[in-house]
């Protein structure tokens, strides 16, 4: 359920709005920026039945940096509040914070970090890192998708991902379901993930 995590994807959005490695200004080049969550969101969906049921998360944060000449040089890290889960229905989201699932009493944070970026094209590319949900730590690759950069009316830099995954909860130790009677279960294994982050330099 994640996450997340990811608004660290601006990487490679700086990356491709940046000057051509081997003439970047120095004193331009290195770039940090923090993750605003007030124009950013972390949301999934998982099956239920034959239909699929959206959630997100509504606290969290991140920040990422590097050199925009070089997109190896990025190091982005995030962090998600466990416990502000939001489907929408009060009684579902105690349930989802429970032992059966999330576990937020021991497992209070959702975290990820970047290990690597490959795979980069004009507006995509592809973020290898870790993690850590349900207190269990796992490899995982995001699809990046630049939304671009833009000056806001302050004059700061602020740049746009798009990061998409999935995962299968069970890898994570989250195997709470129901056997129905006709067969099949009545939740899914396979979490889709859909990140949407702006950042914003510092």
């Amino acid at each position: 359920m994640t996450y997340v995590f990811a608004a660290l994807l601006l990487t490679q959005t700086c990356w491709a709005a940046g000057p051509a490695p081997g003439k970047a200004d120095p004193a331009k080049d290195l770039l940090s920026f923090t993750i605003d969550p007030d124009h950013s969101s972390v949301g999934f969906r998982i099956r239920h039945l034959v239909g699929r049921v959206p959630g997100k998360f509504t606290r969290f944060s991140g920040s990422f940096s590097g050199k925009r000449s070089d997109p190896g040089t990025w190091k982005t890290e995030a962090k998600i509040d466990a416990g502000s889960i939001d489907t929408g229905v009060v009684k579902r989201d105690e349930h989802l914070r429970s032992a059966d699932f999330l576990d937020t009493a021991k497992c209070p944070e959702i975290s990820f970090v970047s290990k690597k970026a490959f795979g980069a094209a004009k507006t995509t590319a592809k973020l290898k890192g870790e993690l850590t949900l349900h207190c269990v730590t796992k490899p995982v690759v995001l699809d990046l998708e630049s939304d671009g950069t833009a000056k806001d009316p302050r004059g700061d830099l602020r740049a746009g991902v798009t990061a998409r995954a999935k995962i299968n909860r069970k890898d994570y130790g989250i195997v709470f379901n129901q056997v129905l009677d006709t067969g099949g279960t009545l939740l899914g294994d396979e979490v889709e993930i859909t990140i949407d982050v702006e950042g914003v330099a510092r």
